[in-house]
């Protein structure tokens, strides 16, 4: 498989495991323009990249702007937003326990 060969959703993101135990999941995200805004709260870390386009994240009530290339470690338990994605937005997210 190769990371750069996806379909971008109409609406909302997509997720792909790319790999998973029982520590540890990869995943790609394929985001559209058109986000389902969701609060997350999740029981694992996570650290994610942004390899194509731009995003703006809240982060327990703070903006982040990302570019490609960015990346963020949001610890578990961190309430976190995507507000924004540029059409095609590509991430790949690492999600593990400590």
């Amino acid at each position: 498989m190769n990371i750069y060969n996806f379909t971008i959703p109409r609406t909302g993101e997509s997720f792909n495991t790319l790999f998973q135990n029982k520590n540890i999941e990869i995943t790609q995200i394929v985001s559209s323009n058109k986000l389902n805004i969701k609060e997350y709260n999740q029981d694992v870390n996570e650290f994610v990249t942004l390899l194509e386009g731009k995003a703006k994240l809240e982060i327990e009530g703070k903006i982040k702007e990302l570019s490609k290339g960015d990346y963020l470690y949001i610890p578990a338990h961190t309430k976190h937003r995507v507000l924004e994605t540029s059409n095609g937005a590509l991430w790949l997210a690492i999600y593990f326990k400590n």
